[in-house]
């Protein structure tokens, strides 16, 4: 046991040392200069800061935009963001050869290493031109004083040493700084869509499929999964009938990245966020090069398990739920209902591919929480759905979503009380 325990210790210090000297080869990357000094275009920053929706996680709620603290769950405990504004506590004092070691190595400017919180194998997609933009727009906004949170991370990441050597062993196995560069064999349009999705808007942030450490297969990985800490589930941007657009029309995907509705489709939960916050910013251009890039994703369906035999019994007592609380708005054959212009107004539960995801956790969370739809400039009075958390306890939840996903010609699985109740603890520690 002790000669296995000094073969580890040994292990883990190759490892570190490895880490620390990738990273003084990685620092080395993040010397270089612009490549020419054209002026910089403010209104051009801020259209990225909207694109990357920075201001989603670096505003907590109640506080000044861009101005951090917001919580971020980790598979490691809660990271807290940092404060954008030109502020002391901020960015003040931070060059624009600073900003892009950020966001191209993951580097703050006293040499500290960013906790991957920050999607630094996103951002080190952006190039010089484009982070130069963002960094001069971020200067020119109002001074917050706000100073940064300490993260609540656990062991090893819970002192400053034990984060910088984990965050570098990490960096070692999942990061690898590169700008983003073209595909030959593509468009200029699916290009540019690659760019966008891969890094500013930092699809992969949540739709990656993750292992136990928080790391992926890199920013072009759209597997899906559970949100550490959320409650909520990802969903697979490969298989159709989770996330996957590659059977839309180009204009049901634009409409739906802008307005968050589209023929019955809508944004939910964190989706919402992010077409409020980041897509429906995308002008008409960058709308339809990440349209293409999104529908040209190559097809992988998610591997799915066998369902559980259907429990009569709570089939049956989630059949009357739906009727006492779902039908009149849904249809009592889960269809939908319309309003007085013929747009549909709740959508059709039938063929749902939020009710039939691998998952159940969208659908429970959408229950519990209600469901609301962004309220965007092409729809800017979304019909919404209200929370059901303080009616239905974990058994009726259960039973409810398992009608659901065994009703209307569904095959999806059930859920019990158990399933419910692991949901609603990871949502809770957020």
């Amino acid at each position: 046991m002790k000669r296995l325990l000094t073969v580890l210790v040994a292990l883990a210090g190759l490892l570190v040392g490895a880490a620390f000297a990738l990273l003084a080869w990685q620092r080395g990357l993040g010397d270089s200069t612009p490549a020419a000094s054209a002026p910089i275009n403010l209104e051009r920053g801020a259209y990225l800061a909207a694109v990357g929706n920075c201001a989603g996680c670096h505003t907590t709620r109640g506080g000044s935009r861009l101005a951090g603290g917001r919580p971020i769950p980790t598979p490691f405990g809660t990271a807290f963001s940092s404060n954008l504004t030109p502020d002391v506590t901020g960015l003040a004092g931070w060059s624009s050869d600073d900003f892009w070691r950020a966001l191209h190595l993951g580097i703050s400017r006293d040499g500290r290493l960013l906790v991957p919180a920050h999607p630094i194998t996103n951002t080190t997609r952006v190039t010089r031109e484009d982070a130069d933009a963002l960094h001069a727009w971020l200067q020119a906004q109002p001074a917050v004083a706000a100073p940064r949170r300490p993260h609540e991370l656990r062991w090893p990441m819970n002192s400053e040493l034990g984060a910088q050597l984990a965050v570098a062993a990490w960096r070692a196995l999942y990061f690898s700084p590169g700008a983003y560069r073209p595909d030959p064999v593509r468009d200029p349009i699916w290009n540019r869509g690659a760019y966008l999705a891969q890094g500013l808007a930092h699809c992969s942030a949540c739709h990656a499929g993750r292992n136990a450490l928080g790391g992926d297969d890199g920013p072009a990985d759209f597997r899906g999964g559970l949100l550490a800490g959320l409650g909520w589930a990802a969903p697979s941007l490969h298989d159709p009938a989770e996330a996957g657009v590659q059977r839309w029309s180009d204009t049901t995907l634009q409409r739906w990245l802008r307005e968050g509705h589209a023929d019955g489709h809508t944004a939910q939960g964190p989706m919402a966020e992010v077409v409020l916050g980041s897509t429906a910013s995308l002008d008409d251009a960058d709308l339809a090069a990440m349209s293409r890039y999104l529908r040209s994703l190559p097809e992988q369906a998610v591997t799915r398990p066998e369902p559980a035999r259907p429990d009569a019994r709570r089939r049956e007592r989630g059949a009357g739920l739906y009727r006492e609380h779902c039908a009149a708005c849904h249809g009592a054959q889960g269809e939908g209902r319309r309003d007085d212009s013929g747009a549909l107004a709740y959508p059709a539960l039938a063929g749902s591919r939020l009710v039939t995801q691998a998952s159940a956790a969208n659908l429970i969370r959408v229950i519990e929480r209600g469901g609301f739809a962004p309220a965007t400039p092409g729809n800017p009075r979304p019909y919404g759905m209200p929370p059901f958390a303080g009616l239905l306890d974990a058994q009726e939840l259960a039973a409810l979503t398992s009608y659901l996903r065994g009703t209307f010609g569904h095959d999806a699985g059930e859920v019990d009380a158990v399933e419910v109740l692991r949901l609603r603890a990871a949502s809770a520690r957020r």
